[in-house]
């Protein structure tokens, strides 16, 4: 009886711990927007008007929301086999600027094999980007976090090296690539249409069937079985004859693959083309907080995607409708990731609660 209590209160601390992280997000938001002298029940209202003020502004959400799922699973996978993929934003961007070349070197291909040859292209971009730290990681025992962050930086070197000196001069303008052609683009008139001329694409459909996808592979493989093992206990999982270091590799060639095809589908789908970064991806960092705040399930992340593009998008309208400063925006959406950082002490303090709960029921 009381091992069924504890999973109760275990499946309800998974349903709990997300929702009062982004209603402490929100108070902690208020409290700022309050200091400064901003209204925050007006200033909340302006962000959600905005968000789903019309037809196009709601495919817009989704738009942002596919990149952000895709990695958040490859975030969560890493996770899963007991280490931080913190190189999402890096493998990303791989996929992005290889999707894009590919995409349009086959401009006169069939639509079929150019959207497939592209989108495969930004997946093997990913995975040979997250195949170095898990190599290193496996073999040498070096610090994925450490290793994942320098290749964020060696891949946005080589990405902005890609356009300026390998893709075709025929392809580049003076901010980077030119517009992808409708052979690899993932744009479709249907989905267009229906949400009143916004950017939805296909890429939310991809991202769809892989949130069911990863979870098949995670709950019902033998593979995901074992990538869950050795991210409990690597040790008992190599005397239960699992190799380790091979599934180390795997769940960080999976984890890239997955940001990859994410950022095949923010070049292909949300702008159909690539340009010059400055700085990290931001849906890289952003899927790591979206996985966090959706426990890693593929519903959680689904929910947690559209929750975050709900504030990126509605953040937009507060300057305008509100008149809080964009940078007070980006603190108020920074305090939401910050409680979705801190999940763990909420989990503890529940925890606590019920301990003391439990105590008393026993007096």
């Amino acid at each position: 009886m009381k091992q069924l209590d504890n999973l109760k209160f275990s499946k309800l601390n998974n349903v709990l711990v997300p929702v009062l992280s982004v209603i402490m997000g929100f108070i902690l938001g208020a409290i700022i927007m309050i200091i400064f002298g901003y209204n925050p029940i007006f200033s909340y209202n302006a962000m959600f008007e905005t968000a789903f003020q019309t037809s196009k502004n709601i495919g817009e959400i989704f738009v942002m929301a596919a990149p952000l799922m895709f990695t958040a699973l490859g975030f969560s996978v890493a996770y899963s086999a007991g280490f931080f993929n913190i190189g999402l934003s890096g493998q990303a961007l791989s996929g992005w600027v290889i999707s894009i070349w590919v995409g349009l070197l086959l401009n006169d291909a069939p639509r079929p094999v150019a959207i497939l040859c592209a989108v495969l292209a930004g997946v093997i971009a990913g995975a040979l980007s997250a195949a170095i730290p898990g190599l290193l990681r496996a073999y040498f025992g070096t610090s994925e976090v450490i290793v994942t962050i320098m290749m964020n930086y060696v891949l946005l070197h080589t990405s902005t090296h890609i356009v300026n000196n390998v893709i075709p001069k025929e392809f580049i303008n003076t901010k980077g690539t030119t517009k992808m052609v409708e052979a690899a683009s993932l744009k479709t008139e249907f989905l267009s249409s229906i949400s009143n001329g916004s950017r939805l694409n296909m890429g939310i459909i991809l991202a769809v069937i892989f949130l069911f996808l990863i979870w098949f592979l995670m709950k019902k493989t033998t593979l995901g079985y074992e990538i869950t093992s050795v991210g409990l206990n690597p040790f008992a999982s190599e005397y239960a004859g699992m190799s380790s270091k091979r599934i180390i590799v795997l769940s960080m060639v999976i984890s890239g693959s997955l940001a990859g095809l994410g950022g095949a589908v923010y070049g292909l789908g949300t702008f159909g083309n690539f340009f010059i970064q400055g700085g990290s991806l931001s849906i890289g960092f952003d899927g790591m907080a979206v996985s966090l705040l959706g426990g890693g399930s593929s519903v959680g992340i689904l929910l947690s995607a559209i929750l975050f593009s709900i504030l990126k998008l509605g953040g937009q309208g507060m300057p305008i409708k509100a008149g809080v400063p964009t940078e007070l925006v980006d603190v108020v959406i920074a305090a939401i990731i910050f409680f979705v950082g801190i999940s763990y002490l909420i989990k503890f303090v529940l925890n606590k609660i019920e301990t003391k709960k439990a105590k008393g029921g026993q007096a």
